[in-house]
């Protein structure tokens, strides 16, 4: 493990423009890019550095001594609507842009996005990070339906784009709806691509209610003693994507 001091003054030598800020006594950086955020994770591998990745409505605020430690990377320069397609029926948009905004941007072009309606406060991204799901008709209505793409960087400091903004692609496991529900544990969703449907439909959408966000699931897998399988695969998941252990479970 490399020492904190020394990697933030290296974060600022490459970044010179204040985009390492301290919230609450830890240092935050600030990614205005995929780029940016891949850099970053480049150089704490090399370093050793732990990361905790961070947006807005998170369930774990970054203060305290599990933190002391750790740089924060956070979504908050990450949050512009970066495209509409009427014709297409998506919607892409940094992972920093909060999540009920997106009906708003969508009302011109009469489409909708059934869970921006939900009373989440926090952003794109951390919805999709924390697998936001609500209850429709008495059945699960996860967001992970509507996910098409995604753009994430990894713990390595690579840069992927798994899934398709078409409705239908190659058969097979969809990659994307790995980092749905993983907690910024599998790297930092930059933005996300998901599917939109026209606004007439908004009634059919009335009577849904948000599940309780839960740390559970991939959270719950990574524990030494879970024996399950799902838990079983969890971990290998993540050694494949994070070997060195740059974004711990604090």
């Amino acid at each position: 493990m490399g020492n904190l001091n020394e990697f933030v003054a290296l974060v600022k030598s490459e970044f010179p423009d204040n985009r390492l800020t301290y919230q609450k006594g830890i240092p935050t950086f600030h990614p205005q890019s995929a780029d940016e955020a891949a850099a970053v994770f480049r150089l704490a591998n090399g370093h050793g550095q732990r990361i905790y990745i961070s947006g807005f409505g998170n369930n774990v605020t970054p203060v305290g001594s599990p933190f002391s430690e750790v740089i924060v990377v956070v979504t908050d320069k990450l949050n512009e609507l970066l495209e509409v397609s009427a014709k297409d029926l998506f919607v892409r948009v940094q992972a920093g842009y909060p999540l009920r905004e997106i009906n708003y941007a969508l009302r011109p072009s009469k489409l909708m996005l059934p869970h921006a309606s939900l009373p989440y406060a926090g952003s794109a991204g951390g919805a999709v990070a924390v697998g936001l799901s609500a209850e429709l008709h008495e059945h699960h209505f996860p967001l992970r339906r509507y996910v098409l793409q995604l753009e994430v960087v990894t713990p390595e400091g690579d840069i992927v784009t798994p899934g398709s903004i078409c409705f239908k692609s190659v058969s097979g496991y969809d990659v994307a709806k790995i980092f749905v529900g993983s907690w910024g544990l599998l790297g930092l969703i930059v933005s996300a691509a998901f599917r939109v449907m026209p606004d007439s439909a908004e009634e059919e959408f009335a009577s849904q209610s948000m599940k309780a966000v839960s740390r559970q699931g991939l959270l719950a897998g990574l524990v030494d003693t879970n024996r399950e399988p799902d838990a079983e695969y969890s971990r290998k998941l993540k050694r494949k994507l994070d070997p060195q252990g740059i974004l711990p479970v604090l």
